[in-house]
């Protein structure tokens, strides 16, 4: 069908026509009230971004020299982010002589784990980055 054709119906109806695909031959059209679709579309947009959680990247700071029950304190605000949904970044910063035994501090990034594993999983092993170690967790899929 011809495009005055086609224009004419859309006219007659009330309705616009809109170019689904112009790049093809014949190009595809279609008859319908272009304002109430972008309405709609605009809608489902708008519900589909309400929808969306934004998971974010939360992080608890941890000492080598830390001692159990302050672990435990951070361990339950770590357990409160990831089950919100948030990602948890682990870090701990060496101080002086501290960089010479990084691996204590990853063996406090293990117990750390250990308080929040039922919850969690771990994205990143710890790892020795300059003067920090940094571990990643994320929340386990339910």
């Amino acid at each position: 069908m011809s495009a005055a054709e086609a224009n004419g119906i859309a006219d007659r109806k009330n309705l616009d026509l809109v170019k689904i695909s112009p790049n093809v031959t014949p190009p595809v059209c279609k008859i319908m009230d272009y304002g109430k679709y972008k309405f709609d579309a605009a809608k489902r947009e708008k519900d589909a971004r309400k929808n969306q959680k934004v998971s974010e990247l939360k992080e608890v700071w941890l000492s080598m020299t830390i001692d159990t029950h302050d672990l435990e304190t951070k361990a339950k605000s770590a357990v409160k982010f990831l089950s919100a949904g948030d990602k948890v970044k682990v870090s701990i910063r060496m101080r002086g002589r501290q960089q010479a035994h990084a691996d204590i501090g990853v063996d406090v990034m293990n117990r750390f784990y250990a308080l929040c594993e039922n919850i969690s999983v771990m994205d990143k092993k710890p790892t020795t980055e300059g003067r920090n170690i940094l571990m990643i967790l994320t929340p386990k899929k339910q």
